[in-house]
């Protein structure tokens, strides 16, 4: 449904976002993960049609949508990651406002936005000002403005900032159930928010492409790569330049380490190996593509 082909964009002065980004994305989530500054948030923006690319075209039902936006926007459901609002609105009329200038109206907006606000567990602050909101309060009223109407495509871009443990799991699975007929990009610098709701993964460096796959081929190419070892804490500095930390944990009997080894024959003596996780892939494709 959606295809990016060639993207790139540049700012002045020669600073690059975006080089070369060429990926079909199909129905489910695609978790978009990589560090700060590695393109992520200029991409979600491109592929919101508020930023246009120098460079490459993306594809929206085979329409290109830099050239003709307005298709691809009546279908958009989008939480940037600088979300602003009306301060002296309460939630739901907020929420009532977007939904006009998205189409809805009478009693179908109303029950839609009475949905979203018990969706995202602010029915019981449905008539606050947003100005009284918190730091999560005003995510989780974002997370339902991105879903009024309908979209076919859903783009949240860091969209856990400032939800607690418990507020994290249920938007996860919020994205889980919506997948389903849509294609939803989650952007995000934390490998937790999309490892249980997935379906694939794109990893971003330095404005780049580096892996597109499943998470279980991701983790398959990291098996035998991630090892558990106990070094003394006068060795620690040693081993950190030996192979790549991903934890570690000071006890009695020296410091614990989960690490992920540099390639064959580079794994810390009395190693043992264990299986990988989704952090460990995701480091050693970071370090793959260095």
């Amino acid at each position: 449904m959606l295809s990016i082909q060639s993207l790139g964009k540049r700012y002045p002065g020669r600073t690059v976002g975006l080089e070369d980004f060429t990926l079909d994305v199909g129905e489910g989530v695609l978790g978009l993960l990589g560090p700060n500054g590695a393109g992520k948030s200029t991409l979600m923006s491109i592929l919101a049609t508020v930023t246009r690319p120098t460079s490459g075209v993306f594809l929206w039902r085979g329409r290109d949508a830099a050239k003709d936006p307005l298709p691809l926007r009546r279908e958009l459901g989008y939480l940037p990651q600088d979300f602003g609002v009306y301060e002296r609105l309460t939630a739901r009329e907020f929420l009532l406002y977007l939904g006009r200038l998205k189409g809805l109206s009478g009693a179908e907006l109303s029950r839609r936005v009475r949905e979203l606000l018990e969706l995202v567990n602010l029915h019981g602050a449905a008539d606050r000002r947003l100005g009284g909101y918190s730091g999560g309060m005003r995510q989780r009223i974002g997370i339902a403005q991105a879903l009024l109407g309908d979209p076919k495509l859903v783009i949240v871009d860091e969209p856990t900032v400032g939800l607690d443990p418990e507020e994290r799991v249920r938007f996860r699975n919020l994205l889980a159930e919506i997948a389903h007929g849509r294609v939803v990009i989650l952007s995000t610098h934390i490998v937790s928010d999309v490892e249980a709701v997935a379906t694939e993964i794109a990893v971003m460096r330095r404005g780049r492409l580096v892996a597109h796959a499943t998470p279980e081929a991701l983790l398959s190419r990291a098996s035998g790569r991630v090892f558990r070892a106990v070094v003394p804490a006068e060795r620690l500095a040693d081993a950190q330049r030996a192979v790549h930390v991903s934890n570690l944990v000071r006890r009695a009997d020296g410091v614990h380490l989960r690490y992920v080894a540099n390639g064959s024959g580079s794994a810390l003596p009395g190693s043992t190996p264990v299986e990988p996780d989704l952090e460990d892939a995701y480091l050693l494709t970071n370090l793959e593509a260095a």
